[in-house]
Parts: C-alpha cells; sequence; structure tokens
C-alpha cells in the first residue's frame, strides 16, 4: 500500500520529537488517527491519549508545555472539534506555552459550499495562533509542519495545522524540485540570547545605586534560580513572585516574599510600596497597582520577549534577552551591597506574614476553612511534587498558603485565569512525569464545568502510569466564590444566589462509582490524616472537603472604596458577608479608617 499523506504527517511529527498527542476523534481527522493506529503496529508510533473533550485536549497540551519545556500536542476533527479548542489555546497563548493544535476539515472539493462541518477555521485560529495555515495538497503539508512546529518552539506559542479530510488519505508526494515548491528541514534549537555588555553596564548603574532593591519573577524565569539568587544576595534584595513564577524558588528563603498582586501577601505588598529599585525577570504581571507608584523606583526589566519590556512599568534599561544567560554576564557588574537592613526588614516580615497564615489557617469555620486546606498538604508533599490550581477562590489559597519547596512544580491558568484547567494540567503532568505525585486544587464551579469528566480520563489511564498518586482536591462550598467576593468587595453588591449558588455534587462518591478512592471530609480536625491517606493510596483519589464560603479570599491590602462596597454588601442583605471568620474581616473594616486606602 502506497503511503498516505497522513503517514508522511505522523512521520514528520515523530521526526520532530512528538511523543505524545492528546485528542478527540472525528470523521474530520480520521485519516490522521488511521496513521497514527498504523505507525503504533510498525513500532514507530506517538502515544494517543483520548480525552472527554477537545478544551481539556488543548488544557492538556499546555500543561505538557510548562511542565516539560517541550512543545504540547491536540488534535480535533474540524467544525465543533475545532472550535472546541479555542480556550486552550488561548491559555497556551497568554502564558507562552508552545503548543501545536492538529484540526480536520471538510474535504477540499467541498469548500465553500456551506458544507456540514465546513468553517474557515484559519479565520477562526487567526487571533490565538502565530501561525496557521490549511493544507491544499499533499506535497505543501511538508513545510507547514516544519515551520508551523518551528514558530511554536522559537516563539513559545501557538501554530495550528489544518487538513482537509480528503488530503490526508490522498497519496504521499514529495514536493518536486521545480518552481512553485519549497523543500523545508526539521530541527530547531533555541540560540543564546544576551545584551550588549553596555547594555548590561547601564543596568548594573541603576541596580548598584538603589538602596532597596525589589526583585519580582516571573515563569520566564524559570531555570535562572541560582541566578536569581546570587542578584538577590549581591543588591540585598526580596523577590517578589508573580503566580506563574510560584515555583522558581522556594517559599523558605528568608528574601522570598512569595506572591504579588490580588493574590498576593502583605510582605510583597509592602516592600513594592517602599522599594527604590524595580528588577523585573520574566515577568508579564498584569497589574499594575501593585508595582511601584511611577516615580517611585528606577526600574531594570529582562524579558526573552521584547514585547513585554516597558510593558508594566517605565523601566529605565530594558534587557532583551533568556534570563539566566543574562543574569550570568550582569551578576559580575554587580556590586555587593554592606548594608544589609532592608533585606533583613524584609525577612522579618516574611516570618511574621507566615504566622499571620496559620493563624487565619486555623481559624475555626463552617465547617472547614479552605486556608487550612492547602496549609495541611503543603508540609506532606514530596519534594517532587507537582501542584495544579484552578482559577477563583482556590486560586488565593494557592497563591498564599502552599508553601513551595526547591524541586516542586506549580502551575495554573495565568494570563487566561480560566476555569477548568487544573484536572487536565494535572492529567498531563502524571503523564510527563508519571513517577512524581500530582495534585489539583479545584472549586466546585469548575469541577460541575468540566473537571469532572475528565476524572473519566484518569480511570482510563492510570493503571499505565509507574506510580497512582493523583489527588483531585475539591473544595466544595455550593458556591462560585470568587465573583461572590468580587461582588462584594468591588461593587458592593450583596451575594446573587442566583447567579452564585452550586447544587451540592457528592464529588468522593463519583470518583468511588469510577473505580477511584473517594474521601470526604467536614471535619478540620480530620485534613491531616485524610491528606496523609491520599497521598499514600493505591489509585487516584479524590478529596472533597466541604468548605466555608464566608472566609474572605482578601487581597493583602485593601482600598477604602472596597472596604466600603464590603460595608455597603452587608448593609443591602448579604448576611453571609457578615459571617466572615473575624480575623480576615477585621483586616478589611480597619481600612475603613478615614485616611487610609
Amino acid at each position: 500500500m502506497s503511503k498516505k499523506t497522513s503517514d508522511f504527517f505522523v512521520e514528520r511529527l515523530k521526526a520532530w520529537g512528538v511523543t505524545r498527542i492528546y485528542g478527540y476523534p472525528g470523521d474530520g481527522i480520521n485519516g490522521v488517527l488511521g496513521a497514527l493506529q498504523r505507525a503504533e503496529k510498525r513500532g514507530e508510533g506517538i502515544e494517543f491519549i483520548q480525552v472527554r473533550h477537545e478544551e481539556m485536549a488543548a488544557f492538556m497540551a499546555v500543561g505538557h508545555a510548562k511542565f516539560t519545556g517541550e512543545m504540547g500536542v491536540c488534535l480535533s476533527t474540524g467544525g465543533p472539534g475545532a472550535t472546541h479548542l479555542l480556550t486552550g489555546l488561548y491559555d497556551a497563548k497568554m502564558d507562552h506555552a508552545p503548543v501545536l493544535a492538529i484540526a480536520g476539515q471538510a474535504e477540499t472539493t467541498a469548500r465553500g459550499s456551506s458544507y456540514q462541518q465546513e468553517l474557515n477555521l484559519d479565520r477562526v485560529f487567526s487571533d490565538v495562533a502565530s501561525f496557521v495555515q490549511e493544507t491544499a495538497t499533499p506535497s505543501q503539508l511538508r513545510h507547514l509542519v516544519d515551520r508551523g512546529v518551528r514558530l511554536a518552539k522559537a516563539q513559545n506559542g501557538v501554530a495550528v495545522l489544518i487538513i482537509p479530510k480528503d488530503v490526508q488519505d490522498e497519496p504521499w508526494e514529495e514536493p518536486a524540485h521545480a518552481h512553485g515548491f519549497t523543500h523545508s528541514a526539521v530541527g530547531y534549537q533555541r540560540p543564546r540570547v544576551i545584551p550588549y555588555p553596555e547594555d548590561l553596564q547601564r543596568a548594573a548603574e541603576v541596580l548598584n545605586a538603589g538602596k532597596r532593591v525589589a526583585i519580582l519573577i516571573g515563569a520566564g524565569a524559570r531555570g535562572a534560580a541560582v541566578e536569581v539568587v546570587q542578584a538577590a544576595n549581591l543588591l540585598g534584595a526580596g523577590v517578589a513572585k508573580a503566580l506563574l513564577g510560584k515555583d522558581v524558588l522556594p517559599d523558605d528563603a528568608p528574601f522570598v516574599t512569595g506572591a504579588v498582586g490580588l493574590l498576593g501577601t502583605q510582605p510583597s505588598a509592602e516592600m513594592m510600596k517602599s522599594c527604590d529599585t524595580l528588577l523585573m525577570i520574566g515577568s508579564g504581571f498584569p497589574w499594575t497597582e501593585f508595582l511601584p507608584e511611577e516615580g517611585q523606583a528606577r526600574g531594570v526589566q529582562i524579558d526573552i520577549d521584547p514585547a513585554m519590556l516597558g510593558l508594566r512599568y517605565p523601566t529605565e534599561v530594558n534587557l532583551h534577552g533568556d534570563a539566566a544567560e543574562t543574569l550570568r554576564a550582569l551578576l559580575p557588574l554587580l556590586e555587593q551591597k554592606t548594608d544589609r537592613s532592608w533585606q533583613e526588614d524584609i525577612a522579618v516580615q516574611v516570618q511574621a506574614w507566615w504566622k499571620v497564615m496559620e493563624e487565619r489557617a486555623m481559624a475555626s469555620a463552617s465547617p472547614v476553612n479552605p486556608q487550612r486546606v492547602v496549609w495541611e498538604m503543603s508540609p506532606l508533599l514530596p519534594d517532587n511534587a507537582i501542584v495544579t490550581s484552578d482559577s477563583g477562590s482556590c486560586a488565593n489559597w494557592f497563591a498564599r498558603d502552599y508553601r513551595v519547596k526547591q524541586g516542586q512544580r506549580a502551575s495554573l491558568s495565568g494570563g487566561l485565569a480560566c476555569m477548568g484547567a487544573a484536572v487536565p494540567y494535572a492529567i498531563a503532568a502524571k503523564f510527563a512525569e508519571p513517577e512524581k505525585p500530582v495534585i489539583a486544587l479545584v472549586g466546585d464551579g469548575a469541577m460541575q464545568m468540566n473537571n469532572m469528566a475528565e476524572l473519566i480520563t484518569i480511570q482510563k489511564y492510570w493503571q499505565q502510569w509507574a506510580t497512582p498518586q493523583l489527588v483531585v482536591c475539591v473544595f466544595n462550598n455550593q458556591d462560585l466564590n470568587q465573583v461572590t467576593w468580587e461582588q462584594r468587595v468591588m461593587e458592593g453588591n450583596p451575594r446573587f444566589a442566583a447567579s452564585q449558588q452550586l447544587p451540592d455534587v457528592h464529588y468522593a462518591q463519583f470518583a468511588e462509582s469510577l473505580g477511584l478512592k473517594g474521601i470526604f471530609v467536614d471535619d478540620p480536625e480530620q485534613l491531616g490524616a485524610a491528606w496523609a491517606e491520599a497521598l499514600a493510596a493505591d489509585r487516584p483519589v479524590v478529596l472533597e472537603v466541604k468548605t466555608d464560603p464566608e472566609v474572605a479570599p482578601l487581597p493583602p491590602h485593601i482600598t477604602l472604596k472596597q472596604a466600603k462596597a464590603f460595608m455597603a454588601s452587608m448593609v443591602k442583605g448579604d448576611r453571609g458577608a457578615g459571617r466572615v471568620l473575624a480575623d480576615t474581616a477585621s483586616q478589611l473594616l480597619n481600612q475603613v479608617i478615614p485616611g487610609k486606602s
């Protein structure tokens, strides 16, 4: 049998190092699925992971990219299958994760006829993808694969290849050595990107002149942890972390202030308010109100993406380069600061902050304080654990109560802040690192939205993994909690039950019905034992905790306007808001004092 175009396509992906594809079948992509099957029979296959929904396939591709540093790959049929990929692909775009999406399409002979499931997918994907092309002929596919994969890898972006159904089944044709054809190649190696010496010198002059230096790191600083620590020690600086950079440095380092922003810590907020110099490394942190006021601090920024330079703060020196390489070149130019009082004061604040966090976590609630769920988890996790979080109120506890250790990995949907990413991220992490324990922190809203179905995917594949340790921890508070608190604090409106109240679903029992392990906790004193049991189980676990929706996920500092709005929500009859834990409520109410902001 002659080689089909789809067979060449699979071979080319294999040549590019693709080892796993997350996807869902359909007639528009059946030719490629057939080629995957034939390659598998020859012992030359690419692992295909069948998900429950194409959106989850895209999220898994993002998770794969984040936790491995490799390009993630997802696949769908055309029409609705392709449009289902969009949310996960936007997650990839906004978090700079390299992902290749493969989509089917109606036959070329039917294009333009309003055929069944015929969409102009090149237009659909044009905003999310840095490269998107539809294949018209077999000989075109070679350079489309090569260029798409190379650009996804080089630009940390999204590439989309659309392959019509009939082209998949046509005999493969190598591009001719003739006018109108092009001959492409496999291979890409990321270059060494480093600024010019004179720019490094200008940056050093700014940093050396500072007396109170703050460093902000994001996911782009991953791989530069040693250099960041060296810079902090030379400059006597504190280091705050954007949420995607949470796992770059461990939280037990005395000068690490933790997360910054709405989900951040008080030490991070205070450091940004008081610094006279800001060094940003690999971060696109969006909330500029949590950075120094304009004119307060001199700034230096390092980023591999020039589009992010000088975007969030008016930095004086912008260094286009890889974080580790640039810091290595910069470090010899930095002077050791003899006055360590700034960094020592930061360490005192951090130590006090962790005591406050413990007090908050251990405060009584009805029935379980959600902060305590994560606080109890942290010390029990092995040093090689991988933690994912969903968006929503659980992201606050992930950001503030999870004390990440050296060697652990953690991530969530950052730029898109999309609900529904935690479980697919966790599944991808488990496939990529099957010997490591993986934990997903998920709100009940995200579980009901799309994550419950992916428990079926876990059930389908878990026995293939080297270890069964995968724990999905569900915060069951029957409330879309983050939005409830945004309504109260940002808008001054009481909780709107019609939009916020969720049905009570028995998540642990659902897990048991699938053959997984389910653990239900509604007593805070059982949390430690429940976590230990979950991490030691002989199969994946759904740990369902009945948490109190009235524990406020408050930012580290509240404006007077927000405090007044919260008070207004109680005046308007929000009974739940009046039952907020005393320690968190007092933080907010104290801000009502005139003159505070």
